[in-house]
Order: C-alpha cells, then sequence, then structure tokens
C-alpha cells in the first residue's frame, strides 16, 4: 500500500525539500502541498491523506491550534516537524500530548550528509506515523501517585533495585503516564525513548513538571538517586554502570544500534549485566524491535519484564517482538504499568496480571 502524505509548511524550500525526499520513496507520495493550517484543512477534506507533516509556526493559525482541532475533531496521523529553538522544543513536546504521533526538527540543507540521514529519518517517522493507532483526544483527568504502593515498600526492599524503561513511537505520552503514577519514594528510573536530541531537555523538563518524581536528562558519571527518572539525551546512549554500592549513568556515543542512539537494547543489556536480579525492564509502545534482546537478557538475568499491551500501544512494535521472543514476563495495559512496577517492588503481586510463560 502507498502511504499518502499531506505536507503542511510555510516556506515554500521545506515544502520542496520534503516532497522530493518523499516521492522518492517506493511506499508513499505526496498527495498535496499547503502553505498553512487553512489549507492544509480543506486538502485534508479532499484528499484524505494517510499522514500529515506539519510545521510548528505558520501564519493564520500556527500549527499546535490547528494540531488540537484535527486531534478533537479529525484524528489522523500527524509528523511535526519544526525548527529547533528553544521555545519550538517546548511546543513540539506539547504536540506530542495533542496527539503528535512524530516530532522532528528540520534539515540542514547545507550538509549532503546530514540532508540524507534527515531523509531516511522523515521517513521512517511517516512509516511509523502511517501504522499508528491514532486515538480522538481528550483532556486528561489529574493522576494520583500509588501512595498506598510506596508505603510498603521499605528500605531494604528498595535497595539496589533500578527500573529501566524503553520506547519509541508513542512512548511520550506512555512514559508521561507511567512516571505521573510513581511515588516520589520510588527506586530510580533510567529511560530511553528515541527522540531528536533538541527535543529530549525539553521533554525531561516537561515530564519532571508532571511527576512526584524528578525527572531530568542524564549525565555521564552522574549518581542514580531513589525518587528520580533520568532520560537519555537525544544524542547519546545510557547504560547503567556499579560502582562499588552504588550505580551511576554512562553516556555513550558508540555507532547507533537497531538504527538508534540513544537504544533501548543497550540500555537494557547494561542492566542485565550490572543490576541483574535487581532490576525491572519496561517495554512500552514503539515501531520496530529495539529493546527486545535487551528485555531478553534482562529475563534471563533473573528480572522481571513488563511488556505493555496490544490494546493500550500506539505501535505495537517492539512490545511485541519482545513477548514474541520471550522476553516478557508480564503483559500489561498502559494505564496498569506503574502499579505493575511498585507491585513487583513490593512484593504484593496483583490477581489480575497476565503472567507469561
Amino acid at each position: 500500500m502507498t502511504i499518502k502524505v499531506l505536507i503542511c509548511d510555510d516556506s515554500a524550500a521545506t515544502r520542496l525539500m520534503l516532497r522530493r525526499v518523499i516521492d522518492a520513496q517506493p511506499d508513499m507520495t505526496v498527495v498535496g502541498v499547503a502553505a498553512d493550517a487553512l489549507i492544509a484543512r480543506e486538502m485534508i477534506k479532499t484528499l484524505n491523506p494517510d499522514v500529515l507533516t506539519l510545521d510548528v509556526e505558520m501564519p493564520r493559525m500556527d500549527g499546535l491550534e490547528f494540531l488540537e482541532r484535527l486531534m478533537r475533531l479529525r484524528p489522523m496521523p500527524v509528523v511535526m516537524v519544526s525548527a529547533f529553538t528553544g521555545k519550538n522544543s517546548d511546543t513540539s513536546i506539547m504536540a506530542l500530548e495533542l496527539g503528535a504521533v512524530e516530532v522532528l526538527g528540520k534539515p540542514d540543507a547545507r550538509s549532503p550528509s546530514a540532508l540524507a540521514a534527515y531523509s531516511d529519518e522523515i521517513c521512517d517517522k511517516i512509516r511509523a506515523a502511517q501504522a499508528a493507532h491514532v486515538r480522538r483526544h481528550v483532556p486528561e483527568r489529574a493522576t494520583q501517585p500509588i501512595e498506598h504502593a510506596a508505603g510498603s515498600l521499605s528500605a531494604r526492599t528498595a535497595q539496589g533495585r533500578i527500573v529501566c524503561i524503553g520506547a519509541s513511537t508513542g512512548g511520550t505520552e506512555a512514559i508521561r503516564e507511567v512516571l505521573i503514577r510513581l511515588p516520589k519514594h520510588c527506586p530510580p528510573v533510567l529511560i530511553v525513548q528515541h527522540m531528536p536530541e533538541m527535543f529530549t531537555g525539553a521533554f525531561a523538563k516537561r515530564l519532571d513538571s508532571l511527576s512526584q518524581i524528578h525527572v531530568k536528562e542524564a549525565e555521564d558519571g552522574e549518581r542514580i538517586e531513589p525518587g528520580c527518572a533520568y532520560l537519555a539525551p537525544g544524542h547519546s546512549h545510557l547504560l547503567l554502570k556499579r560502582r562499588g554500592l552504588a550505580y551511576h549513568c554512562e553516556l555513550s556515543r558508540a555507532d547507533p544500534v537497531n538504527r538508534h542512539r540513544p537504544s533501548v537494547d543497550v540500555l537494557f543489556h547494561s542492566a542485565a549485566e550490572q543490576a541483574g536480579k535487581a532490576a525491572l525492564g519496561v517495554l512500552l509502545t514503539g515501531m520496530g524491535k529495539d529493546g527486545a534482546q535487551g528485555l531478553l537478557a534482562m529475563h534471563r538475568a533473573g528480572a522481571w519484564t513488563i511488556g505493555q499491551d496490544q490494546a493500550s500501544c500506539v505501535v505495537y512494535g517492539m512490545p511485541r517482538e519482545a513477548a514474541t521472543i520471550g522476553a516478557v514476563s508480564e503483559v500489561a495495559p498502559l494505564t496498569d504499568v506503574a502499579q505493575r512496577i511498585m507491585s513487583r517492588l513490593t512484593g504484593t503481586a496483583l490477581a489480575t496480571a497476565k503472567q507469561v510463560g
């Protein structure tokens, strides 16, 4: 099936570049280009595209306002394409909360190698968006952390425990859903989300503002503390390292793994090696297979592993791959993942848990 793409961007140069890149792919075609959101709105009605690429800053109606209306009235897969500024990085994170499937920056057209890499990236994101299970956006109600579970998490049972989470397409909202339910005294959490480096800082700050725990971008060599979550920066792999009785973050700019840096597999393999059964692995929504082999390594090392279920995934790719190879101890809907984490840490298993194997 050919993926029909509509481009909405006020820059003629960007529209031309995106059209050339997309039309060069054998499995996708540009069905229309729009210079602003009002034109795009009418073209969506007549062309019925599979995926929309949407700029943030445009005349007459900005991309965020248009996205909010679109996801409320006519939900469809949207890839946000934004020039990187501090303001736009925050806006792009808000776009993901409103229902955009993916975000990426605009390319450096002066560099042929950067443009070639960008071409691969945007086409991958369009394919992921087309495969996504897009839902109508409804405002989120406030969610309370699981304090009752934290009350039974003693210093002894929490000692040395680590939670590792990996996600890709749809993962920003999935990670938010998990973190806002974790109590402030939970063990440390390490996170890999496939996301361009210009957006991970804003994503960490947004999560920090919503969560009981402290969320930050991971720094090389920093000691890992309870009640904190560490997000891999978009330019580096994140690994867990143990020094004596303490865990530390290690960042690496080694080659991409599964075409990703940061890679979920890299984090999970390090957790299997350094923490073994003291770790808990969680693989959330995402396209592809990154994280599956690493989760299997954690499972074999004695860690409890959780995979998000198909019904609640935006894209059921990474968790499905993990389940297929026997890497998942338990399958859970997204709204239950935080409770499952705390239940395993406190030893209060839930009767409704669907265990695998």
